[in-house]
């Protein structure tokens, strides 16, 4: 059983137990409860005018990548990427509320998982970027023996399997989990991470291919202002800002994985009770990697033939060519067959 000690004032009501593990609050000033409370969705008082300004910034980099898209007409390459800013700026929003609501578990849960996973659109972005800088620039259009295209969907594909692998991790890291649930999760999120920061490098020495190539190209051309048959030269600026975007996501990925590696003692990690380490090393750094992003925006380099992948059938012409092969295949094993007849038919005689 236990005894309910209410306070006759303002001031937080606790409530205890016999065999007291947590204490009840009634939320104080700004919706706070202390994080030792049982009612407690966060390990700090989150800032609302961090997080409001942390909205506000990707609102306004989301605004920007939504006005190029339209105006660089690169809407079929840019989507991804408009989703991780609006995944970030749903990520802070929610913080916002939850700043104010720190009772809320649907806005801490919520914050949490875009926040976690928001990264990972931005990522498969940088990769279809350069796979169509390869395509673009490079006369064989390969790097390694690996055609652009095939470059652009392996490495999506790795980042779906990895975004995937965090999201499975990241469902089990919520508010007041059980510990073997909460440490499974966030086993299953750092292997996650783990293997996009390895698919990070692996890329990375492709970019640094890219970019040996490209060098060579332009000190065996004389024409000055072009390259490849009158494509610009400005595909510098354009691959150092992926390069450094990646930096950036790898200053990221760094961060949580020593946060989570650490353990939550707050005695021998402070990591996940302090605000400002994730203020500085998760958001900044994802803030800096979206509004380069805008500066340099792909639009800029990527313009005319070949600045896309060639478009592969619809459904209804693959359809359509499915049909056509069966037909064909009925075709072939008739006349066989109407072969055979005629043997057997001129054997008889």
């Amino acid at each position: 059983m236990s005894s309910t000690i209410q306070a006759i004032s303002s001031s937080p009501t606790s409530t205890t137990s016999a065999t007291p593990s947590c204490i009840t609050f009634t939320p104080g000033k700004d919706g706070y409860v202390p994080s030792y409370a049982c009612n407690a969705q966060w390990s700090y008082s989150p800032s609302f005018g961090a997080a409001l300004f942390f909205a506000i910034a990707f609102g306004i980099s989301l605004a920007l990548h939504i006005f190029q898209a339209f105006y660089f007409k690169k809407w079929k390459l840019t989507w991804v990427l408009i989703m991780g800013v609006t995944w970030e700026f749903i990520a802070f929003a929610g913080r916002s509320f939850g700043s104010k609501h720190q009772q809320s578990f649907a806005a801490a849960y919520v914050s949490q998982i875009f926040l976690l996973l928001a990264p990972m659109w931005v990522n498969a972005f940088i990769y279809m970027v350069l796979g169509r800088m390869i395509y673009f620039f490079v006369p064989a259009q390969k790097i390694w023996g690996f055609k652009g295209i095939k470059i652009a969907k392996i490495f999506v594909w790795l980042d779906v399997v990895s975004f995937l692998t965090q999201l499975g991790g990241g469902l089990l890291i919520q508010p007041n989990q059980d510990q073997k649930t909460l440490m499974m999760g966030i086993h299953i999120y750092m292997g996650g991470i783990g293997f996009q920061e390895a698919c990070i490098l692996l890329f990375a020495a492709i970019a640094a291919k890219f970019l040996i190539t490209m060098k060579k190209q332009e000190r065996a051309n004389s024409a000055g202002n072009f390259v490849l048959d009158g494509r610009p030269t400005n595909w510098g600026p354009l691959l150092y800002t992926l390069f450094a975007s990646l930096v950036l996501i790898t200053i990221r990925i760094i961060f949580r994985m020593v946060e989570f590696a650490a353990g939550d003692d707050p005695d021998k990690n402070p990591i996940p009770y302090t605000e400002a380490y994730l203020l500085a090393l998760d958001a900044l750094p994802m803030l800096l990697c979206v509004f380069l992003l805008n500066l340099i925006h792909p639009g800029r380099v990527l313009q005319g033939e070949n600045s896309e992948f060639p478009k592969g059938p619809t459904r209804k012409q693959k359809k359509e060519i499915k049909r056509a092969k069966k037909a064909e295949k009925a075709a072939k094993k008739q006349t066989k067959k109407d072969g055979r007849s005629f043997v057997e038919m001129n054997n008889m005689v």
